[in-house]
């Protein structure tokens, strides 16, 4: 992982610690997650989702879908992209057809991802990139492989460079593939680690901390030679499935993450890449705001359905 976790007491009644409580006791995250826990159960107990829940469900991963392709550079209108059937002529058509694979396939990749995370990775990557060939796909780049780093899209003639960026928006360089791989390996370790039978008395880190861990690790690390936005955010959404927060795939943490912008996205996920404890409280508190603006946006559709707009 890029960091290490602040140290916390513990007494007679404490069993065996998950790495990653102690970043839930980080300033301000309690609260964060506390919130986005509460936003997430009123969106839960909303009276169309009784009845028409598998719908929300799908309109969620619609919309989180075209708010991931658009974080990469591909900001379609939402109804264009309902209505489009062919995702191959451009980069921008092939993005969205990616992050719609990625949205359909993820939800049905739960039960591996419980014991082999490395497997869905590599699934997913091969989901983003479509029928795209080469020796690169569905596996984490190798020595001497490029990489395509984030955010390329905003790049201008200005900003040619990331050393050229602001400070709080300059992203470290993305590791070596040694490094990428005993991280990788880290993150399945502890990700599989969870699944056994916890002791009553153990501190465990809250469903959406470990997605924020598992969002900002990948982004860091830009295992893959491409597609890596698209990659890292359909694993966070199966990180939230497969931890309950949000078992229905119904709060589409991507279109908040769209809605707040990109420059507020890249500036948080380098404080989660800095290893420090207020630039992981950042991450995780941008996390959060940003699942509760999908908690927003699911909401908004529950209601259009029950006016019978929907």
């Amino acid at each position: 992982m890029s960091t290490s976790t602040p140290s916390s007491p513990s007494g007679p009644t404490s069993g065996p610690a998950d790495p990653l409580a102690p970043l839930g006791e980080l300033p301000g995250v309690a609260e964060a997650v506390a919130e986005t826990r509460r936003a997430v159960d009123r969106l839960y107990g909303h009276r169309v989702m009784r009845r028409r829940a598998d719908e929300v469900t799908s309109e969620a991963a619609l919309r989180g879908a075209r708010a991931s392709a658009a974080l990469d550079g591909a900001d379609w209108p939402l109804e264009e992209v309902r209505r489009r059937t062919d995702f191959g002529r451009d980069v921008e058509a092939r993005t969205i057809g990616g992050a719609l694979r990625l949205g359909v396939e993820s939800g049905q990749l739960l039960g591996t991802w419980r014991h082999s995370p490395l497997q869905v990775l590599a699934r997913l990557h091969l989901l983003a990139v479509g029928d795209a060939d080469g020796p690169a796909v569905g596996r984490p780049r190798q020595a001497g492989e490029p990489v395509e780093e984030l955010f390329r899209h905003q790049v201008t003639a200005t900003e040619k460079v990331e050393t050229e960026l602001p400070a709080d928006l300059a992203l470290p360089p993305a590791p070596a593939a040694a490094e990428v791989s005993a991280r990788l390996d880290t993150l399945a370790q502890l990700l599989a680690s969870r699944g056994g039978t916890k002791h009553p008395n153990e501190r465990t880190a809250p469903a959406l901390v470990v997605a924020a861990v598992v969002h900002g690790e990948l982004l860091t690390l830009r295992p893959f030679t491409s597609a890596n936005g698209l990659v890292a955010r359909a694993a966070t959404r199966i990180v939230l499935i497969a931890e309950g927060l949000d078992p229905k795939a119904i709060c589409p943490m991507e279109v908040g993450l769209a809605e707040l912008g990109t420059d507020a996205y890249r500036a948080a996920l380098t404080g989660y890449a800095s290893g420090t404890a207020a630039g992981m409280a950042a991450w995780i508190s941008h996390c959060a705001q940003a699942t509760r603006l999908g908690v927003r946006e699911s909401t908004a559709v529950c209601e259009a359905m029950q006016r019978g707009m929907a």
